[in-house]
């Protein structure tokens, strides 16, 4: 199924938020993101230029498995660390981070898909449309700022199929297929 302003000559960039896409999963499912179906879709079948995806490290935590699982996958992975500031109070976000690759990118690629669903990407998606992007953004729609699906160029909400992009135990959604799940790598 082709969706409209798809094409299969387009170059295509990726970028995923990982911890915006893990806590998402989590809070509306109690599951996993499959990154690489969720990477799959996000390229359907155009020409893959970069796929990039952005974590958090922390120092009780253990991503490198998962990190690696995704450098396999076909993403490339930045990470950074979660910082802690006086008082106690943590922060970790790639939101600048995000925004600058997409915009380094934009010679080289046709459309960026965003897999995230953080308003604070809307003046993103409004510059680098005016640049001459498409901008797709994937998320799970009720975890998302209905300002940024408004302005995105497509939006494809992951909840409309759990069962292709979620993985492992937790509460049903109540939208799945009841397809087989296969082991993927997940956060």
């Amino acid at each position: 199924m082709t969706t409209p302003g798809q094409f299969p000559q387009q170059r295509v960039g990726v970028f995923v938020d990982i911890q915006n896409m893990y806590y998402s999963a989590r809070a509306l499912y109690n599951k996993k993101v499959d990154f690489k179906k969720v990477l799959e879709d996000g390229v359907a079948n155009r020409q893959l230029v970069r796929a990039i995806a952005y974590g958090i490290t922390t120092e009780e935590a253990h991503e490198e498995e998962f990190h690696q699982a995704l450098s396999e996958q076909g993403f490339e992975v930045k990470t950074k660390p979660l910082q802690t500031f006086v008082g106690g109070q943590k922060k970790g976000d790639w939101d600048v981070g995000i925004a600058i690759d997409i915009l380094r990118l934009e010679p080289k690629i046709d459309v960026a898909v965003l897999i995230c669903g953080d308003g604070d990407f809307i003046p993103l998606v409004e510059f680098a449309k005016r640049k001459g992007l498409r901008m797709e953004v994937m998320s799970f729609r009720e975890s998302t700022s209905t300002s940024l699906v408004d302005v995105a160029d497509s939006f494809k909400d992951l909840s409309q199929d759990t069962s292709r992009y979620l993985i492992g135990s937790g509460r049903a959604s109540g939208r799945t297929t009841g397809r087989k799940k296969t082991p993927r790598v997940s956060v």
